[in-house]
């Protein structure tokens, strides 16, 4: 039985992999979280007190198959405090949308990281 999403992990050369660290603190809000000691190079980020996202250093020989479409089309984070979101990704030049579905009570606003993974922030209206 399944009780829960635990963490997503990105993997990418060291050089990206800092870009998407300092995007997802910066820019996510994320923080910086505590990793053990792997032999592979690493961030763990969490949400409150919880790792949500690790990034590691793509394996020595990983190659992606070319002729296999990625069926992945983003992560989704509950967050609050929706202008200040707005104006980081403005003031970053982001792209974002914004759309509003109201029969559950939320706003989200989507973008993509500097690797072109999906991201989607959720606002629940209280």
């Amino acid at each position: 039985m399944i009780s829960a999403i635990n963490h997503f992990n990105l993997r990418s050369e060291p050089k990206m992999m800092e870009i998407l660290k300092n995007f997802y603190i910066e820019v996510v809000g994320l923080k910086m979280g505590t990793r053990p000691p792997f032999k592979s190079n690493g961030f763990w980020l969490n949400a409150g007190k919880k790792d949500v996202l690790h990034l590691s250093e793509t394996k020595i020989n990983d190659t992606n198959p070319v002729n296999i479409k990625n069926t992945f089309d983003h992560m989704a984070f509950t967050a609050e405090g929706k202008e200040k979101y707005i104006k980081i990704l403005k003031e970053r030049e982001i792209e974002f949308y914004l759309r509003k579905v109201p029969e559950i009570g939320t706003e989200q606003i989507f973008f993509k990281d500097p690797a072109g993974n999906g991201i989607e922030l959720i606002f629940c209206k209280t």
